[in-house]
């Protein structure tokens, strides 16, 4: 019953990104085409590698519902149902973000493609780096999803094993969905900032990929609870406050990583733009996008702080 609820969660919120991300890239196309008709079949091949790009996060999504589905779960147990349904959280959420941010560059380049087809080229390449990089909290989702399934945890007490379970689910999956909507907000940027300045290509890419990476943090953070969940040894307790505490720093620091992500996307789709206007004040902007993504990272370490406190200390 778990791994049926489990990939039905994997599926159902794995098709929400994708699809969002989809129609972004589809609305920018059309727009790039009613400005300039003339080269509607570029437009309408690299409209489509972006979306390619952008179901990929839906895709991880169904393999991990047909897995759950379709698998062999052998001798049934309260504590491998709490790891199929941390497996379809974790995946489900974690696709969300990444979807909807894979978009944003397939719809700036189809947009800057109309401005500067000579660029094609060079947007659709900065376009693949920048939706891939946004790919990696799905990829992390999804790692933390086959791990829920595959490994034997048989030995572990139920109590408070199976809440560290779900916990590590949450936590990966919710803090995977900022860092991938914002790893979207500076590649998208970044493709803008090529069409308005196709030789700006080289300090733009640069910035886009160090922003994005700041921007990631949040999700390794998930990813880091996520494991200590998985793996940490938790002695038998009959006492509720235990699982609670393991379950409250999953929810923590999934919920705390959104906010972060996208706050670091923001202030890395802001230097990019204006790297492409202003190429000799690169090294200024990044300083300025690197200390301001400092700042909202933050509120990431005081989750993964509290989270921390929950698993070792309460």
């Amino acid at each position: 019953i778990a791994a049926y609820t489990g990939g039905g969660i994997a599926m159902g919120l794995g098709a929400v990104g994708a699809a969002i991300g989809e129609g972004y890239t589809a609305a920018r196309a059309n727009l790039a085409v009613s400005r300039n008709p003339e080269i509607s079949g570029d437009i309408f091949k690299n409209m489509l590698v972006g979306q390619a790009v952008a179901e990929s996060a839906s895709i991880f999504a169904l393999v991990i519902a047909i897995l759950l589905l379709f698998m062999n779960t052998g001798t049934p147990s309260m504590l491998k149902a709490a790891a199929f349904l941390g497996a379809g959280l974790s995946m489900g959420f974690g696709a969300i973000g990444s979807g909807i941010g894979s978009g944003y560059p397939g719809g700036e380049a189809c947009y800057g493609i109309s401005q500067q087809p000579a660029a094609a080229s060079q947007l659709t390449t900065n376009m693949l780096i920048g939706s891939a990089v946004c790919q990696t909290p799905a990829i992390f989702s999804m790692v933390v999803a086959l791990m829920l399934i595959f490994i034997d945890f048989g030995n572990a007490p139920l109590t408070p094993t199976w809440a560290a379970f779900v916990g590590a689910g949450l936590s990966m999956g919710l803090a995977a969905i900022g860092s991938g909507y914002g790893g979207g907000l500076a590649a998208g940027a970044s493709c803008e900032g090529i069409a308005r300045t196709p030789q700006s290509v080289a300090g733009v890419t640069t910035i886009m990929l160090v922003g994005q990476a700041v921007s990631q943090t949040p999700a390794i953070f998930g990813l880091l609870i996520s494991f200590i969940l998985m793996f940490k040894s938790f002695p038998e307790s009959s006492m509720l406050a235990t699982p609670m505490a393991l379950l409250g720093a999953g929810l923590c620091m999934g919920f705390g990583g959104i906010g972060p992500g996208i706050g670091n996307g923001m202030a890395a789709e802001g230097a990019v733009r204006w790297v492409a206007r202003n190429v000799e004040h690169a090294g200024e902007l990044m300083r300025i996008m690197l200390v301001g993504q400092a700042v909202s990272q933050s509120t990431a370490i005081y989750s993964m702080v509290v989270s921390l406190v929950l698993i070792f200390v309460v």
